[in-house]
């Protein structure tokens, strides 16, 4: 995972990657968080526009009587 390297002279340990995307996960995670927030946020639009509430309000109104 990590390596070391002993810098000559004065003794300096440096430590280099051996990955060469280990940075990349925090910017996969903040672009796949945005593109799941722009994604409910469609599905509230659709969800909540009058079209489909009618829709949903007939679909539980016909469960509702058939269940009793």
């Amino acid at each position: 995972m990590w390596g070391r390297l002993e810098v000559s002279g004065r003794g300096v340990l440096v430590m280099a990657r051996t990955r060469g995307e280990a940075g990349m996960s925090t910017a996969e995670y903040a672009v796949g968080t945005i593109a799941a927030c722009a994604f409910a946020g469609l599905l509230y639009k659709i969800v909540t526009s009058p079209e489909v509430r009618k829709m949903l309000t007939e679909i539980l109104g016909r469960a509702l009587r058939l269940a009793g």
